[in-house]
């Protein structure tokens, strides 16, 4: 049986003609960079994330340097976030010549440990980013305390979270800004880049928009410098396509999840992998992955058993931040984050796309079962 880890031809098949249709409407406008399509995705995330606001990007890498831009983020200046992330949340923060100040995981949900992030600020901070890691919210109201108190700017990179919720709140509204990515596999996926900058502060969006075009109002004009960070309007003509099903999408990847969960359970697997926690205040997790824990010393075997019996699998991520070679010089060690550093040794993503049926999961578990019996 081969399980890919996403497959994204069996979402597209279902919504193929709406796709083609809002791609011509685009070729026969021939407006390809920002514009209604652009504007129209704009005025549905900022309601489906209930915000004011929305400034649709280029990716959700550049907007989250965008945000840390529209504060004045630079040289000197410090931002705080999670050392167990993908890279890009980090990477930000280094290329606007700020340090990136690492907080430790809670590891039950692989999210920025709340409790610890007061002990990283000093006189040098200016923001913090908290990661929705996998499609569960962080525990923000702690991290919004620990802001407020010392009048920090709070950037939610919601990349791997649209539609979760913290207490009722959707991802990317609780902060000053929450940035989304469209990569092809995220929940809502284009069809190559794309990203949008959520704002509650609806005066903030006229800035983005300014940042996001080369710091150009009115136009051939510069008071600020900002870059080509502009959404392509083919992409969003496809997202507002895939709005209508995101929901729907979520319901299946929730579903699967229990399923997992169940066969798990009741399998020979089941007291030696740790399964994905659901924290009390995330009142709804969307599953972007679906991350297993695994000892460290079995982790390859099933890693490769799984390959060999044509399951896709990943691991997110083998290295935490911290101890990535491009940041050494920021003087973190091994053992600085130790709950970072075990989670990097024994998570394994498997497949949890929503249009997989019971068959593939429970093949899928029984082929863990199977390696780890033999352990």
């Amino acid at each position: 049986m081969q399980i890919p880890l996403l497959d994204l031809k069996l979402q597209y098949q279902g919504i193929r003609d709406e796709v083609r249709q809002a791609m011509d409407e685009v070729c026969d406008a021939q407006y390809f960079i920002l514009g209604p399509k652009v504007a129209r995705l704009e005025t549905e995330l900022a309601a489906y994330c209930r915000v004011p606001g929305a400034c649709g990007v280029s990716s959700g890498s550049d907007a989250l340097i965008m945000a840390l831009m529209a504060i004045g983020v630079g040289p000197g200046d410090e931002v705080i976030t999670s050392s167990f992330t993908f890279f890009a949340t980090a990477g930000a923060i280094h290329r606007l010549g700020a340090r990136p100040v690492f907080v430790d995981i809670d590891p039950g949900t692989f999210n920025l440990a709340a409790t610890q992030v007061e002990a990283a600020v000093t006189s040098r901070t200016r923001a913090i980013i908290p990661v929705h890691l996998f499609g569960q919210t962080a525990d923000m109201d702690p991290i919004l305390a620990v802001a407020a108190k010392h009048g920090l700017t709070v950037i939610e990179d919601a990349c791997q979270a649209i539609g979760a919720e913290d207490r009722g709140r959707r991802a990317g509204s609780m902060g000053d800004f929450g940035c989304l990515s469209f990569f092809p596999s995220k929940n809502l996926g284009g069809f190559g880049d794309g990203g949008m900058i959520l704002t509650r502060h609806a005066d903030r969006t006229s800035c983005l928009q300014i940042l996001r075009n080369h710091g150009m109002d009115p136009k051939y004009y510069h008071a600020l410098v900002g870059g080509n960070f502009r959404l392509d309007a083919l992409q969003a003509a496809v997202l507002s396509v895939k709005m209508k099903y995101l929901d729907a999408w979520t319901d299946g990847r929730q579903r699967n999840a229990e399923i997992y969960r169940t066969l798990f359970a009741a399998s020979s697997a089941g007291r030696r992998v740790g399964l994905p926690q659901l924290a009390p205040h995330c009142t709804r997790h969307v599953y972007n992955q679906f991350c297993i824990r695994l000892p460290a010393e079995h982790r390859q075997g099933v890693w490769n058993a799984l390959k060999q019996a044509g399951v896709g699998c990943e691991v997110y991520y083998p290295v935490p931040l911290h101890l990535q070679k491009c940041f050494s010089g920021l003087g973190y060690r091994e053992g600085a984050f130790p709950a970072s550093e075990q989670a990097a040794c024994e998570v394994l993503a498997l497949p949890i796309f929503p249009e997989l049926t019971r068959e593939q999961l429970e093949y899928v578990v029984q082929t863990i079962a199977g390696v780890l019996e033999k352990k």
